[in-house]
């Protein structure tokens, strides 16, 4: 087992392996930028290290300073949460070639599945259902309308280095094609320096689904059922359950064995996820695989005997094998991302000073956080500042648990998602369990009198 892990991300993750670590007797090394020297994941960790300025491209995306810190330190493996180089194939490679364990997918892993072209031929190959779209990178526009004649309108164009919605664009008539291929990779030239596109069929009323897996080194996987994370907004999660109110029984079992297929096929080592579109005749295909943690994993830890992923990423990566056996939600568990945004203003981001905060308590409430009374926010990063996650027997109870917890969790000095997340919780539709990808297009915020 390791000895000392650093923790190569900030905020509510770090804070969250700082704990883990401390409970498995693993010394922890946190790493932080100026902005962040007043973070408690500084303050928790058994050492901290200062990596540079605010700037991310300073501080948490600098491999040279997180290499130099973890040799200082002494460090034998680095976590890299999620975000930041949590995927980052480069990276992986650098801390092996520095005889530093990589808590995550290999090179090669990363590479495979991180571009979304070559991670859709090889899902194909391990018989897992796929999207109808283009064999590969599209090089011209003239490829791109062929390609799009022949899978039939509508489509969507995506950056096969996308992320958080980038470089994507759905087209649903001939004569808008070209406009959204130029605006898709100028988008994408400028977010990832890579303009390459591909095309498929857009699936309409679809739900985002995914599949926890966790593979082990000799190519064993299981998966840890699903999340439903449909509810986003400009493809980015909002909130996030488990077991989705859309699922059956049936359908779980398929969509857990083709994920399972998915990880043994490639060999897969660690924690990931594998995203799936579900259509509203309840067909499933590939979507991608995010080859690290997800932010909404706690979810998935409160429902099935209450696991812990992150302990399970350690002993996976220190080569212990898993059981291998797959598991069921046996509670209910909804997630609400609480950011510093304004909802009542096109959730413009409200970076500042928290001057109250008041966490919400009792029987079925977690609050995974990094921020306190008297935390300055700093505007440098993404706007996340805590996660509510519910946990009760059914979704009814949740639902009515989350309510009570919202309007117990006062975040004062800044302005955040919580009236957001209280008024969704009493909308119809999603209390029925009714809502695709496409909800956010319709919900209107009210705003306070």
């Amino acid at each position: 087992m390791f000895k000392k892990i650093l923790i190569a991300n900030r905020g509510e993750i770090a804070l969250r392996i700082i704990r883990t670590c401390r409970e498995m007797g693993i010394s922890s090394v946190a790493v932080y930028s100026t902005a962040d020297a007043e973070s408690l994941h500084v303050r928790f960790a058994d050492e901290a290290v200062c990596i540079g300025p605010a700037s991310s491209t300073d501080s948490y995306l600098k491999i040279s300073n997180i290499i130099a810190a973890a040799e200082i330190t002494n460090a034998d493996a680095i976590h890299p949460g999620y975000g930041f180089l949590s995927e980052n194939a480069r990276f992986s490679k650098i801390c092996e070639e520095h005889g530093i364990k990589f808590i995550g997918a290999s090179e090669e892993m990363i590479n495979l599945m991180g571009d979304k072209a070559s991670a859709k031929e090889t899902m194909k190959k391990a018989g897992v259902p796929t999207v109808p779209g283009s064999e590969g990178i599209m090089g011209t526009f003239a490829i791109a309308k062929k390609t799009a004649k022949e899978i039939g309108y509508p489509v969507m164009l995506k950056a096969t280095a996308g992320g958080g919605g980038k470089g994507m664009r759905a087209v649903w008539k001939p004569e808008d094609l070209q406009e959204a291929w130029d605006s898709a990779r100028q988008e994408s030239k400028a977010a990832f320096a890579n303009d390459s596109m591909y095309m498929e069929k857009l699936i309409e009323d679809p739900r985002h689904i995914e599949i926890q897996i966790i593979g082990d080194s000799k190519g064993r996987a299981c998966h840890l059922s699903e999340r439903d994370c449909s509810i986003q907004r400009r493809h980015q999660k909002l909130t996030e359950e488990t077991p989705s109110p859309f699922m059956t029984d049936e359908l779980r079992e398929k969509m857990g064995q083709a994920a399972v297929l998915a990880s043994e096929f490639i060999k897969y080592e660690g924690a990931g996820t594998i995203e799936f579109l579900v259509d509203k005749h309840r067909n499933f295909y590939f979507m991608e695989m995010n080859t690290r943690i997800q932010v909404e994993h706690p979810i998935t830890e409160q429902v099935i005997s209450n696991f812990d992923l992150i302990c399970e990423q350690i002993k996976v990566a220190a080569g212990i094998p898993i059981i291998g056996i797959n598991y069921y939600p046996t509670q209910h568990s909804i997630e609400c991302r609480i950011n510093a945004e304004d909802p009542m203003n096109g959730f413009r981001p409200s970076p500042g000073t928290i001057t109250i905060f008041h966490a919400p308590g009792g029987h079925g409430v977690r609050l995974d956080t990094h921020v306190y009374a008297g935390y300055t926010i700093p505007p440098n990063y993404d706007s996340m500042i805590a996660k509510l996650i519910i946990t009760a027997q059914t979704r009814e109870q949740a639902i009515s648990k989350m309510k009570r917890a919202l309007d117990e969790f006062v975040i004062e000095g800044i302005k955040t998602t919580i009236p957001f997340h209280r008024q969704l919780m009493d909308d119809p539709d999603y209390i029925a369990g009714n809502y695709t990808t496409a909800f956010m297009d319709t919900f209107v915020i009210q705003k306070d009198e």
